[in-house]
Parts: structure tokens; C-alpha cells; sequence
């Protein structure tokens, strides 16, 4: 988009009126790109065609795209929200969240053979086998499958009985006792049948009506003094325990709820949903798209969404953050459902560990699918979450400043992409109009130099010319006030800036604002983060001062030479490197090197081949005279 277009397209969005409604953004070839909805038509629309520095990539490039727009009115910001999800679903514009449903129906099949098999399937078959369903979810539908194969202990292989009876080893499932093994012929056919029957009757009563089943059949089997059987009926009642227990790792004390949790990747994003009901997880769901951008508003679009292709609606709703326009989408859900439905953000408790478990198999989503790992995923979402930034911050820059009683003062900047140190990108300052030890002005003047740089280089994707999603100060709120001028004279305070505040023992306690401390302990995986950005960039800025004190230290001891000043050894210094490779080289090397004279090559091989000068000496010559 040109600048003439934007401003031609802000000065239209400027004569919308202060009005809810639903606006269409429009393509050059007409087609619609993008819907979304305002409660003020005039304030939400001309956001768009503003400064760019506000908007996310997702924003920026659907803006690039837009060569037209269109408006409806509506008598509230809840009818433009029902309109809007109503328009969404009729034109699937790019640039809104679409949810592909791929959800079909599924079966539990019984193959149709003397040794039966226990199996999902995707769709019924006329293959004389017998069919159990349809069931909606798939998830569910392998649970249950597995479940019965290993309470029932039915075999999971490749292996077709009687053909294969006999002619290899058990697998490792036997002998965990999870498989009766008709490859070894200790079962009969009857009984294998028997089993497989017990096994349908458990998916089609559920666990609860089977448990009772078989405990008065255990019973009967013990009152006949048939112990055996009595023991067989036990340890089924046992397995099925068992299940349950596994099962309570993801139950909770709401008996039916959503719990809808996002993460966010560098170019992918994922929506994890887990359904429970009667207090257990019976369905799980997950949606991966492109970035999102900002999280409020995509939570809410992808409950829009949701809920226009899934039924039931449950009560409570929990989500892992806050939510654009809750209120209004209580009133919808609640209309749809045809009772009171609510949105929950829970911070602590039993219901925000769920929630995290929740997210973190977003996370692990993300993880694979960009080659990240699931903690550096979920360290970037809950570091995002922490300090109310608008999507995980990408691309980190972190700065230290280091000198000793204000002498070879220094500073170090380190780079973390996408959670992980970006060596190539770390830079190291001399700070040069700062005397003494001033850390507040010795870390404005750093920033300055690296925000002139921006301005040199700007739009370049890779060094000075990217902008940062978050900058972090090793230091408290001084640094932070010192810094925040600098990034208003270059009118960029949209960069998120806090500082990172040590305990006594040097290690990483909280993250500070202008505003006051952030508490990140309790977070582990964005503590850890932190910790690691923190300690690298002291790291960084450290080794540098103790490069510059020693080539400082060294650069002195040359000037102790006759005919050598400071300017001639920094000039050997930067020749040669090292004051190693400076005491190894000969006479003619030494007078070969730049801004070097041979009665002062002289003296510095003489300075550090003091013998060879006695020697020199005791002949009647003097090195001033070679």
C-alpha cells in the first residue's frame, strides 16, 4: 500500500461515526479480507490506517492488502458481534481466525473372524464386522479402545490367529500383563471370545456399569468356592482401577467445562481445547494456524468461531487470559446454549494448574511443528502473559553495563530468538561521553547509539535494523527511567522496556517497570528464561571489560617503552593482536607495523629481549643505533 493510499483510506475511517457496528475490508479484486466489529466504527477502523509501529505482522500485512473498506450499523456492540460471526462464517475472509472442522464420526469396529479384534475406524463398512457407535470424537473413541485392549488384556499386533499361534515370541505386552497371547496358545478360542465380549459390554456400559457386573460375579464366583474365576474377575476390577486413576490425573472438580488454552510461535499458532464432562476429560481438540496476533482479540475470534460449529456449549468456559469483549460473548454463548454460560480466567488453584496443562500441550504443538521445544514455547507465552505484552516477545535484546570504579567502562548486548541466544547478533560498546561510574547515563548513551543505528538501518532483517519485541536492562527502575527518554526521541516507546532486579546473592528476583516489580518465581518456565538472558548478558558485558582492562594494562606497559605513546601502542596492539605475538616478533616486524619507526622497533625488541641488549651493549653498540 502506498503512503497516498493510506492517508486517502485514515481520512474515510475519520468521517466514520462514533457508532457499534460491523466493518468488511476489501482487497483490490473485491474480495472481502478481513471482518471484524467495534463498539465506536470511527476509532477502530482509522487504527488501522495509522502508524504501523502499533500493529502486529498479522495487522500490518493484512492493512498492506486492504484497497477498500465497507460499514454496517448496528444498534449495540452485541448485535455487531452476533453480525460479525454471522459474516464470518458466509464469506471466511483470510486474514479472520478459520477453523477447519475436520471432526467426522467414528467407530469402535469388532472384526469378523474366529479371533476377533478390538479397533478404531474411521467410517462403517459393509465387511460383515460389527460396528460400535458413531461417536464424535476420535480421541474419545482411541481412549476407549485402548482402555478396553488392556483392561481385557486383547492384543494390539499385526499377528492373525491360529495362523500365527506358536511361531514367535510374546511381545513385551504379555509380560507387563497386558496381553492374554494367543500367539502361545494358552487361551482358548471360547474364552478369547469371551473376553472380546466383556470388552464391548465395558465400552457400551461404561466403566462404572461393568464394575458393578463384575463384582457380583466375583462374588458368585467366590460363594461357588471357584477362586480362580473369583481372581481373573479381581484383577479386571483392578485394571479398571487403575484406568481410573490415570484418568483423575485430568479430572477436576467442575463437572462440565471448556478449557481453552493458546500458544504462539514465530510463524504458527495452536488453540488447545479440553472438554470435560461429569468431571473427566472426554474430548480434546486442537487447531494450528499462522500467527494471530494480538491475544484478546484472538481468543476471542476463536470462541466465535468454536462455538458456531461445536455443541454442546458447557456452563463454564476456562481460558489461559483475558478475553476482548467478555461480557458480550457471555450474553451470546448463554443465548445459544439456552442457559447462563460463563468465561473464567483462573490464577490459581486446582483450575489454573489445568489450565497450564492445557497450554503447555498447546506449547508442545507449536514446538514440533517450528522445531522449538515445548519449554521454550511456553516460556516466551507465560513471559508475554507476565508483562502484558501483546504476543510473545520473538526477538529479545538484553544490555549490562561493566567497569571497575569507573575505569575501561563498557557495556554488552545479547540477542534471544525465539527463546534461544542469537550469537551473531551480539554487539559489544565502549562507552565514550560518560567519565566515571555512571551506570544510569552509560546505559542511555548505549541505547541511543544502538537506536542511531536503527535509523541508518532501518528495515534491514537481520543486525541493527530489526527492531526488538522486548528489551531487558540488566538493572532496576533507574536504568528503566534512564532509558525511556531515549526511546521517546526516537519515537519508539511502543518497544516494551523493563529491567531485570538481582537478590543479594546475584541472581535473578523479579522484572521492573516504571511501573513497579513483576514476581517471576512462581513462573518457572519465564523465570528460567530470564535467569538465562540475564546471566548470558553479565556474561557478555564482563568478558568484554576484562578484555578491554587487560588490553588497557597492556596498552600502559608499552607506553613505559621510550618512543612509544599511547596512540603507537594501540596501533601494535590492533597490528599484532597480542602482546605475545608483539614480544615473539623480530626488529624488521616490529618497524613494519603501521605508525612504527626502527629506533622505536628498537627499543620495544630490546624491552622484551633484554639479554640480546646486554649483549648489544657489551660490543659497543646501542639498539637506538641499528
Amino acid at each position: 500500500m502506498t503512503e497516498e493510499k493510506r492517508r486517502a483510506l485514515r481520512k474515510q475511517a475519520m468521517n466514520l461515526p462514533l457508532h457499534p457496528g460491523v466493518y468488511l475490508m476489501h482487497a483490490k479484486d473485491g474480495t472481502i479480507i478481513y471482518i471484524g466489529k467495534a463498539k465506536a466504527l470511527k476509532n477502530r477502523v482509522s487504527q488501522y490506517f495509522g502508524s504501523e509501529k502499533n500493529h502486529d505482522e498479522k495487522v500490518r500485512q493484512m492493512v498492506a492488502h486492504v484497497d477498500w473498506f465497507e460499514y454496517i450499523l448496528t444498534d449495540s456492540e452485541f448485535e455487531a458481534l452476533v453480525l460479525e460471526a454471522s459474516l464470518i462464517k458466509q464469506h471466511t475472509p483470510k486474514y479472520n481466525i478459520l477453523l477447519k472442522d475436520d471432526k467426522g464420526y467414528h467407530y469402535i469396529k469388532i472384526t469378523n473372524e474366529p479371533w476377533p479384534r478390538l479397533e478404531q475406524a474411521k467410517q462403517k463398512l459393509d465387511d460383515g464386522a460389527r460396528y460400535l457407535g458413531p461417536y464424535v470424537s476420535s480421541w474419545a473413541t482411541k481412549e476407549s479402545v485402548d482402555e478396553a485392549r488392556k483392561i481385557f488384556r486383547l492384543p494390539d499386533c499385526t499377528r492373525r490367529f491360529p495362523q500365527d499361534i506358536g511361531k514367535k515370541r510374546p511381545c513385551l505386552n504379555y509380560y507387563i500383563q497386558q496381553c492374554c497371547a494367543p500367539c502361545l496358545g494358552k487361551i482358548s478360542c471360547e474364552a478369547y471370545n469371551a473376553l472380546v465380549e466383556e470388552a464391548v459390554e465395558f465400552v457400551q456400559g461404561g466403566s462404572a456399569a461393568t464394575v458393578k457386573k463384575l463384582q457380583a460375579r466375583m462374588q458368585e464366583a467366590s460363594d461357588n468356592l471357584q477362586f480362580e474365576v473369583a481372581a481373573r474377575l479381581r484383577d479386571r476390577l483392578t485394571a479398571i482401577r487403575r484406568m481410573a486413576d490415570r484418568q483423575k490425573v485430568v479430572a477436576n472438580a467442575v463437572p462440565e467445562q471448556d478449557v481453552i488454552a493458546l500458544a504462539q510461535g514465530p510463524t504458527l499458532s495452536c488453540f488447545q481445547v479440553f472438554r470435560f464432562e461429569n468431571g473427566r476429560l472426554y474430548d480434546r481438540e486442537r487447531f494450528q494456524m499462522g500467527p494471530v496476533g494480538e491475544a484478546e482479540n484472538a481468543r476471542r475470534e476463536f470462541l466465535e468461531r468454536y462455538y458456531t460449529m461445536r455443541t454442546p456449549i458447557p456452563p463454564r468456559v476456562t481460558l489461559d487470559g483475558p478475553v476482548e469483549s467478555a461480557d458480550l460473548l457471555e450474553t451470546w454463548l448463554s443465548q445459544k446454549a439456552g442457559r447462563a454460560v460463563h468465561i473464567t480466567v483462573p490464577q490459581k488453584g486446582e483450575q489454573a494448574r489445568l489450565v497450564e496443562m492445557v497450554r503447555t500441550n498447546a506449547a508442545e504443538q507449536v514446538a514440533q511443528a517450528t522445531g522449538r521445544t515445548g519449554r521454550e514455547a511456553s516460556a516466551l507465552d507465560e513471559l508475554a502473559r507476565l508483562l502484558g505484552l501483546p504476543g510473545p516477545p520473538r526477538y529479545i535484546e538484553s544490555y549490562d553495563i561493566s567497569n571497575l570504579a569507573g575505569e575501561d567502562n563498557v557495556a554488552g548486548m545479547v540477542v534471544f530468538e525465539n527463546g534461544r541466544p542469537l550469537k551473531s547478533a551480539y554487539r559489544k560498546f565502549r562507552i565514550k561521553t560518560v567519565e566515571g561510574q555512571d551506570d544510569y547515563a552509560s546505559m542511555a548513551e548505549v541505547l541511543a547509539r544502538r537506536f542511531l543505528e536503527y535509523e541508518a538501518h532501518k528495515g534491514e532483517p537481520e543486525g541493527f535494523g530489526r527492531l526488538p519485541d522486548l528489551i531487558l536492562l540488566d538493572g532496576g527502575k533507574g536504568q528503566v527511567s534512564a532509558v525511556r527518554p531515549v526511546l521517546e526521541r526516537f519515537g519508539l516507546s511502543q518497544v516494551p522496556l523493563f529491567g531485570m532486579v538481582k537478590d543479594n546473592s546475584h541472581r535473578t528476583r523479579a522484572i521492573t517497570g516504571e511501573g513497579g516489580e513483576i514476581a517471576i518465581n512462581s513462573h518457572r518456565a519465564a523465570f528460567t528464561l530470564v535467569s538465562s538472558i540475564q546471566d548470558e548478558v553479565h556474561r557478555w558485558a564482563i568478558g568484554y571489560h576484562r578484555q578491554s582492562r587487560k588490553k588497557h594494562t597492556f596498552s600502559t606497559t608499552l607506553t613505559q617503552i621510550p618512543g612509544v605513546g599511547p596512540a603507537r601502542a594501540k596501533a601494535l596492539l590492533r597490528h599484532f593482536g597480542t602482546i605475545t605475538a608483539i614480544q615473539k616478533a623480530t626488529e624488521e616486524e616490529l618497524s613494519a607495523a603501521p605508525g612504527m619507526t626502527r629506533p622505536a622497533a628498537a627499543h620495544v625488541y630490546a624491552f622484551y629481549h633484554p639479554e640480546e641488549a646486554a649483549i648489544s651493549e657489551t660490543q659497543g653498540e646501542s639498539p637506538a643505533e641499528n
